[in-house]
């Protein structure tokens, strides 16, 4: 029986290889039983990742490379996953020393064990033709839509992450969410996981099944617009973890940033225009 007559849909392989490996694609291909064609296709998603005796684990995709002894592989293979063809992020600006992304909803802000394919940081290292680096600033949830700073350069990187830090990354986003929300202005400072959380809340228009908002964050918590708006009454339209999962997707978007450019020396507010968010909210 071929490899291609019953292949496997989904499998985990993490060792430490005892002997050099010649041809990394025909090594996998005889641990895992998968034709080499579709593990050629799993390493360009990003599903191996190889730990030499020094340095972390790093993405490999060329199918011929060898590897040598006492290396760690980690290959995640998941048929499913990989075979998810995501959206395009588009470029709102190139500084140079970084580049500001719009972000749509599916792509995951960096890859995970399974692939990085669907993800923010490889379509930029993609669009670059892999001439960069790519340095991920923040974060943005897999189902929201909205900007994204990626860094080029390691210095720019901790020049944009102190921004975020320090609380002087304004961040503005638009949600819709559940229920007529009453006040036309109001905070919210419950802690979340411990940790001090404040969100500012503007209601832009109201509705008898929903409301739309203005929402800008002082802190970075997990979740922390989707909790916070839930503990209140109002969950996020679409929101599958604090609310109801819809088919219209999660009605959450990063419209505005704010910041000091630190390469420009000025200050500088990209933003994405409403109609280009509202086609994802159905």
């Amino acid at each position: 029986m071929s490899n291609d007559a019953l292949p496997p849909r989904h499998c985990v392989l993490e060792e430490t290889v005892a002997t050099d490996i010649p041809v990394v694609a025909d090594y996998l291909a005889q641990k895992t039983g998968l034709a080499k064609g579709r593990i050629k296709h799993a390493l360009n998603c990003g599903a191996l990742r190889v730990k030499k005796r020094k340095g972390g684990l790093q993405r490999l995709r060329r199918a011929t490379a060898p590897v040598p002894a006492g290396s760690k592989l980690s290959f995640h293979y998941d048929e499913t996953l990989l075979a998810i063809k995501p959206q395009p992020s588009e470029l709102i600006e190139d500084v140079g020393q970084y580049s500001v992304w719009f972000k749509p909803p599916g792509i995951l802000s960096q890859g995970t064990e399974w692939g990085d394919h669907c993800s923010l940081l490889r379509q930029v290292e993609l669009h670059f033709e892999n001439k960069r680096q790519v340095y991920l600033v923040h974060r943005l949830d897999r189902d929201a839509c909205g900007l994204m700073l990626v860094a080029h350069e390691g210095t720019m990187a901790d020049k944009l992450s102190h921004l975020f830090a320090s609380r002087a990354m304004e961040k503005q986003y638009q949600v819709r969410v559940t229920g007529d929300v009453l006040q036309d202005a109001f905070d919210i400072d419950s802690p979340l996981d411990g940790k001090a959380a404040l969100t500012h809340v503007r209601v832009l228009e109201r509705g008898a099944d929903s409301s739309l908002l203005s929402v800008q964050i002082d802190t970075g918590r997990k979740h922390q617009i989707r909790r916070h708006l839930s503990a209140i009454g109002h969950p996020v339209l679409g929101d599958p973890l604090y609310g109801e999962k819809t088919t219209g997707g999660l009605h959450l978007s990063a419209i505005r940033l704010r910041f000091m450019c630190p390469v420009r020396g000025r200050m500088v507010e990209p933003f994405v225009e409403l109609a280009k968010i509202r086609k994802y909210w159905q």
